[in-house]
């Protein structure tokens, strides 16, 4: 379990974190989302004690990263994947992790085997693609079989089928009970992968809730309709619902009502149908809706 009480970090005048508290639970994935700027990296680097706190406490199981012994086999992280040593075989990056640590040498077969980097062990990692290096980075989070778990942009760089293999092994890692904790802005696989979600912006929380409630919370469910009496459907729907139309296709979307309804509206008055689908909102929509006033760099 990772703790954060009150936790805060300055440059100057500039407030990184702002009394920030939050807790990730074992047993789950957890994903960390925040605009560009919101002190997700910051948070990350505390937790390692790569960066020190301004005030507050940020704990592992209840002990500061400083004080673990061999942090390796506690925490495993991946914060950058291009901080190897470019000249380092992959397997001599991870053999000199193992040693500092104590873990057995041949923990270093098994990762790369994990990863699917056992062909190019003895390649130099500086000849790494970004994807390559992410599965590097990976395997030197795993190397101490750890409990605890953080990624910082783990898809970066990986193809579809990389993808899909980092959501379906971190959903492994927190079915055994480990602790994962993962920062994306990808959010359509945000919303595949995590379970639990923290929310932050400039610095402060936002939320802390499940991915399903977060999405919940701020958004509405809708009903996509496409008939080719659309103009008649929408005037009796009115009457119901509201009833704006889609810019792109011109079907009627529909709030306040469950489908079921509106296709028994549309029997009663003989109206045919082409399209009746019920739709859900989107971690996207929600995440840009409770987030608008923490973007702190906006595009024109």
């Amino acid at each position: 379990m990772i703790q954060a009480v009150r936790l805060r970090k300055h440059y100057g005048q500039t407030k990184a974190v702002d009394d920030l508290s939050f807790v990730v639970r074992p047993g789950r994935v957890t994903g960390f989302l925040g605009p560009n700027g919101a002190g997700k990296s910051t948070t990350m680097r505390m937790i390692l004690g790569l960066d020190t706190p301004t005030g507050g406490d940020v704990t592992i199981d209840g002990k500061y990263y400083s004080e673990l012994k061999q942090p390796l086999r506690k925490v495993g992280a991946l914060l950058d994947a291009k901080w190897v040593h470019p000249n380092r075989s992959a397997r001599a990056h991870l053999k000199w992790m193992a040693v500092s640590n104590k873990i057995p040498v041949s923990r270093v077969n098994e990762v790369l085997e994990i990863v699917g980097l056992t062909e190019v062990a003895h390649k130099k990692a500086g000849g790494f693609s970004l994807g390559m290096s992410q599965r590097l980075g990976i395997a030197g989070a795993l190397l101490g079989d750890p409990e605890v778990l953080l990624f910082d942009e783990p898809v970066n760089g990986l193809d579809p089928e990389g993808i899909l293999w980092i959501r379906q092994f971190m959903h492994r890692l927190a079915d055994e009970g480990r602790t994962v904790f993962v920062s994306s802005h990808l959010l359509s696989e945000m919303a595949q992968t995590a379970q639990d979600l923290i929310v932050i912006g400039k610095g402060k929380l936002i939320s802390q809730t499940t991915t399903e409630q977060f999405i919940a919370d701020a958004t509405q469910d809708h009903v996509r309709v496409r008939s080719p009496h659309a103009l008649k459907l929408r005037e009796i729907l009115v009457a119901h619902a509201t009833v704006t139309e889609d810019a792109v296709d011109g079907a009627l979307v529909v709030h306040g009502i469950p489908a079921q309804q509106i296709g028994e509206i549309a029997a009663e008055n003989q109206i045919v149908l082409h399209e009746l689908s019920p739709q859900r909102g989107s971690l996207e929509e929600a995440f840009m809706q409770l987030t608008k006033e923490s973007v702190e760099y906006h595009a024109h």
